[in-house]
């Protein structure tokens, strides 16, 4: 039988994911059902897009909550450690692409609670992937789908 794959999360990942599957299945179920119950009262179904959307939605949310239930499952939380002189999962870091670029601060995350507009990129993205294990001061070269990009880091927390 295959192994499930581990999630490594924070802890605030964690209670996201479980928020959100409290929600689907105590909300968006029940409102999902009351739009096929409407629908179903039009009559016909073979030709009435009302019931064929809201069936749609019924099989993404039932889909979410099978991901998440697996997700938070397998959840391995990173545990925050005294050690911050590396970049390792959990951390935030800070780097200035050179030669005089901006100064960019991401926190290492999971897949599973990546946001780059909030500053969590996953531990698999080409930046994460540079970053881990470096120390303040290391010049990295980082390997993106737009070229090659050389960054200093900075700061670590």
């Amino acid at each position: 039988m295959p192994q499930d794959k581990i999630f490594p999360m924070t802890r605030e990942g964690k209670d996201k994911l479980e928020q959100e599957l409290e929600y689907l299945k105590t909300v968006k179920r029940k409102e999902v059902v009351e739009r096929i119950k409407i629908a179903r009262s039009f009559g016909d179904l073979s030709e009435n897009s009302e019931y064929d959307s809201a069936k749609e939605e019924q099989a993404f949310v039932e889909g979410r909550v099978t991901t998440l239930e697996n997700m938070i499952r397998n959840a391995k939380i990173i545990e925050g450690e005294a050690d911050t002189s590396i970049v390792a999962l959990g951390r935030t870091v800070a780097f200035i692409e050179l030669p005089d670029g901006d100064k960019e601060t991401y926190t290492i995350v999971g897949s599973a609670e990546a946001d780059p507009f909030e500053g969590k990129i996953s531990n698999d993205s080409p930046i994460a992937k540079s970053l881990m294990g470096r120390k303040v001061g290391e010049q990295v070269t980082v390997q993106t789908p737009g070229g090659e990009m050389l960054v200093k880091i900075v700061e670590i927390s």
